[in-house]
């Protein structure tokens, strides 16, 4: 993540939480703390934030300065697309494989289903989807035909999510909804906002099939609430660090398991295209 991208998620989590203990900068930031040590440093000098032992606050002038609004509780986008990369892009494109040329599929945002954008710029594929990331990267690179919703967009999980129940999405039809999630596991799909919560739901509701995207990490982690329940689910694509419990719960559940393998290193590193596109 570059500097000013960092910078910019320390000032949204400030506003959103007022104050920010280091560790919790280093892991929403997913960078070592001598790197968060000096982001703090560079901030405090230029105004914008206060230093205190253990973290840091918003500066009282620039608190005054900004015009509280809805925060959206959940990881960085940006972060998050640093992590579990070569589970992340193998799962992704497994899910494109599903994907027929022609058809019409929902995608939410987030970071695994960010990581379809390279394999969906060589298809031809209707995309209706609230990820302003990767409605950019399709519309630069692809062919696809993109359909963005309406709404307020929230840079930290650059989203676009709108407030009304009668908007764009109720006039759209997919086979199938593509999401990932902080969690899945025994209590079901799980979300971390309610706002978040009421968007992806407007979605499955246009969709015939729901498809979960979730690394091997995710599977058993829990989050604040439960976006549906594993009957809902059709499809769950995860990597092979899935333990055999926790897939014969899936299965018992009625949800088709795929596990892909992840690429290698060397191949990793010859495949980073979209990531490229939001730098």
């Amino acid at each position: 993540m570059l500097e000013q991208q960092r910078h910019r998620l320390i000032l949204d989590l400030l506003e959103e939480r007022q104050f920010v203990r280091l560790q919790e900068l280093v892991e929403a930031l997913n960078a070592s703390p001598a790197t968060v040590r000096r982001d703090i440093n560079k901030l405090a000098e230029e105004g914008l934030l206060t230093r205190i032992h253990g973290g840091a606050q918003l500066a009282t002038s620039e608190a005054a300065a900004r015009t509280p609004r809805k925060q959206l509780q959940g990881a960085a986008f940006l972060a998050s697309l640093e992590r579990h990369v070569a589970e992340k892009r193998a799962i992704a494109q497994r899910a494109v494989a599903l994907c027929q040329d022609g058809e019409t599929i929902l995608v939410n945002g987030g970071s695994s289903t960010f990581m379809m954008a390279e394999f969906l710029c060589a298809r031809d594929i209707n995309v209706l989807t609230n990820s302003f990331a990767l409605a950019g990267v399709l519309l630069e690179s692809g062919k696809c035909r993109v359909t963005l919703p309406g709404g307020e967009l929230y840079r930290k999980q650059n989203i676009i999510v709108s407030a009304f129940e009668d908007d764009l999405i109720q006039r759209y039809h997919g086979s199938r909804m593509f999401m990932g999630t902080p969690g899945i596991g025994v209590h079901g799909v799980m979300e971390s906002d309610p706002l978040l919560i009421q968007a992806e739901q407007k979605l499955l509701r246009q969709a015939e099939q729901l498809v979960v995207l979730a690394d091997s990490s995710k599977i058993g982690a829990r989050g604040q609430l439960v976006f549906c329940p594993l009957g809902e689910v059709d499809i769950l694509i995860t990597d092979s660090g899935i333990d055999a419990a926790s897939r014969r719960l899936f299965e018992e559940a009625g949800i088709e398991v795929i596990v892909v393998e992840p690429a290698t290193d060397a191949s990793q590193r010859d495949a980073q295209g979209p990531e490229r596109a939001i730098a």
